[in-house]
Formats: C-alpha cells, structure tokens, sequence
C-alpha cells in the first residue's frame, strides 16, 4: 500500500477530476444542445441536472462513509462518473443526457465530501490552512482546465467524453492500492435528528442569510458563466475554440485574489468587501456588454470578474462564522452548500429564459442587475458584531 504522502496526492488528483468533469460538462453539453437546436431556455434547465444530484446525494452521505470508510465512497463516486461519461457519446436523447448529469452530480459528490474529509481528518492542525488552500487550488485548478475540452468536438464529438473518462479512469486506478481508513470517533460528526435540523436551519437562516448569499451568488455566477453563455457567444459569431479558451479565466483569475481578498475581510470587515466586489462586478459585466463582440474585452471581462468575484463562496463562508454561534456553525457549512447548489441550479433556468425573451440583449446585462442587487443587500444591511455573543 502506498505511503500517506501519495496517497495525499491521489486524492489530490481525484479533486481535480472532479473539478475537470464538472468544468468541462457545462460548457461542452450547453454547445451541443445549442448546435443540435434546443432553446436556450431548456438547456439551462438542463444543466441544473449536475447540481440537483448534488442536492439529491447531501443527505445520505455521512452513515455510508462511517460505515463503509473513504475509499469505497470515493471507487463507487469514480466509478459513477466513468460510466457517465462513457454513456454520454452513446444516445445523445434529453431526458437520458439529464439521468446522466444527476448521477454525475451524485459521483461528483461523493468524491468531493469523501476526500475533503479524509483530507482534513488526517492533517496536522498547524498545516491544515495550507492543505485545505491546495484542496481549493486544484480543484479551481480542474474546473478552469475542463472548459478546454470543448475544443475537441470539431474532430468528434464523442472525443471530449472518452478522453476525460480515461483520465478519470487513470486516477481511479491508482486508488486502488490505497489502504482504506475510517472516521475516527473523535472527530466523527454526529448526525442530528431531523426536527433538531430544521429548528437548527431556520435560526441559521435568520442570523445568517446576509451571509449566504456569497455561495448563492457564486453558484449561480459560475453556472451562468459555464452553463448559458457559450450559448450567448456561439449566437455573437464567436467560435467553439474561442468560448472554450475565454471561460477558463474566470476561475484561472480567482486564484489570485482568493487569499488577499479574505486577509482585507479579516482587516476592515467581510461584509464590506463583498459590497465591493459585487459593486465592481456590476459595473465590469456593464461595460463588457458594451464590446462583447471584441475578444481582448472578452477576456478582460472574465479574468476582472473572476478576480473579483471568485473568492464570494468562500467569504460568504467566513462571514457566515463571524455571524453564527458555535453551535450553529456545523448547519452554516451545510447550508453555505445547499446555497450554492440552489444558484447552481436557478441561474441556468433564468439564463436561458433571459436569452429566449431577449435575443438582442447582452448576456452581460443579466448578471449586472443581479449583482446590482445583491451589492445594495449588502450596502444596505447593518453589520450585527454582538449575534454570536447573544446566542453563544
């Protein structure tokens, strides 16, 4: 069995694959449908397939990793994604391509929440920042490198499928000679009865909703920018190649900013720097809807909103803990979660309804008017410093 060291690293590669399948999906079965005539209005609904076999799998995720350890919940997730991806190329039918992305959801999942737990569970606590930010960066590092794969469908349009099931493959394999470990029992999360979640939720939302609009919003963002704007580009003469190569920067930029951005939130307040950020994304979506048609503006346009506005999941997430009592926190992270599976899965559907009732607008002009929103939510809500002592 191979050391602790590799196998850090092929759980690493399994956070990639996971990011690299789910970054190439969007962008590659949006061109599809978009080129085969679907409306746009239903291919956003489609693409909330991945995002609610996530939702579908959060629940019954804990008892099988107590019972079974990580490395059955990670083969069975890999091995899910595999076949999904091989079964894509052999009917290409709507309701079957939207099975598939559920049980790629489901798989993505699994391996997602397994690793991040085996992960966490077995680093030593003065390295864990560090080792969570390497879990963060590689995943991001997988969805910005999956939107490339788009480029291959001009040879076949099978090739982007059977290559990325082969990479998939490949890491799966090298699991195999990893030893499986359990949850240990004093680290273990203790699953909370059904009427205490609810009571736990509500009052999660009640203190912390300002808080969890920095995942929805991201969800959301991500999915538009992944999910319905190759269909906007392909529509303003732009080539597959070129998509393809411009939606990347967006995550490729994030990685930047992502720590700056949370130490300035640590020194002069989170919720005044999701207010800038949101703000500023306003006005670049504004004025990239003015010179969509020019390619340097195009990737300007997604390298300047990625940096600004790829770190919102995770500040949303500290600001949700400088919000909650301890003992709130545990509903926070999961609510954090289902928030950004929730924009996930609505900023497709509006997307392809906004591009179906305005067929000459800019996609642009949508995602400025919901970051106007959300900027003025913030601008406007009092920072409340005393909640987590009330409850506390």
């Amino acid at each position: 069995m191979v050391s602790s060291k590799i196998r850090f690293w092929i759980l690493i590669s399994f956070v990639t694959v996971s990011g690299f399948a789910q970054g190439m999906l969007l962008p590659l079965l949006a061109i599809i449908l978009e080129q085969n005539g679907v409306s746009s209005s239903v291919n956003g609904l489609h693409a909330t397939g991945l995002y609610i076999g996530v939702l579908i799998a959060s629940p019954f995720m804990e008892k099988p990793l107590q019972k079974f350890g990580y490395k059955p919940i990670i083969l069975t997730g890999g091995l899910l994604v595999i076949l999904s991806l091989i079964f894509f190329p052999l009917w290409q039918v709507l309701w079957f391509w939207f099975i598939l992305r559920l049980l790629i959801g489901i798989g993505d999942h699994m391996l997602s929440f397994a690793t991040q737990t085996w992960i966490t569970s077995t680093t030593d606590a003065k390295k864990r920042g560090r080792t969570i930010a390497l879990y963060g960066l590689f995943f991001s590092l997988g969805f910005s490198l999956g939107p490339v794969m788009t480029r291959f469908i001009v040879i076949h349009e099978s090739l982007p499928f059977l290559i990325a099931a082969t990479l998939c493959f490949l890491v799966w394999l090298g699991m195999l000679f990893v030893r499986n470990a359990h949850v240990q029992t004093d680290e273990q999360v203790q699953t909370i009865q059904i009427t205490s979640t609810v009571g736990r939720f509500i009052e999660t939302t009640r203190i912390a909703w300002i808080a969890l609009l920095g995942p929805f919003t991201y969800g959301l963002l991500e999915a538009l920018l992944h999910g319905i704007f190759p269909i906007h580009g392909l529509r303003l003469g732009h080539d597959v190649e070129l998509i393809s190569m411009v939606i990347p920067f967006f995550s490729i930029a994030t990685l930047l900013t992502t720590v700056p951005l949370g130490v300035l939130g640590d020194k002069i307040g989170r919720r005044k720097i999701l207010t800038f950020v949101t703000g500023a994304g306003t006005i670049i979506f504004f004025i990239g809807a003015q010179f969509e048609h020019s390619v340097p503006a195009l990737f300007i346009t997604f390298a300047a909103t990625g940096m600004l506005l790829g770190s919102l999941y995770s500040l949303g997430v500290s600001f949700m803990a400088d919000l909650l009592p301890k003992q709130l926190l545990p509903a926070g992270n999961i609510m954090c979660g289902i928030s950004f599976s929730l924009g996930s899965i609505v900023g497709p559907y509006f997307g392809g309804i906004f591009i179906d009732l305005f067929p000459n607008a800019s996609f642009f002009y949508i995602l400025a008017i919901f970051l106007l929103i959300i900027a003025v939510t913030f601008a406007l809500k009092n920072e409340n410093p005393g909640v987590r002592q009330q409850f506390g």
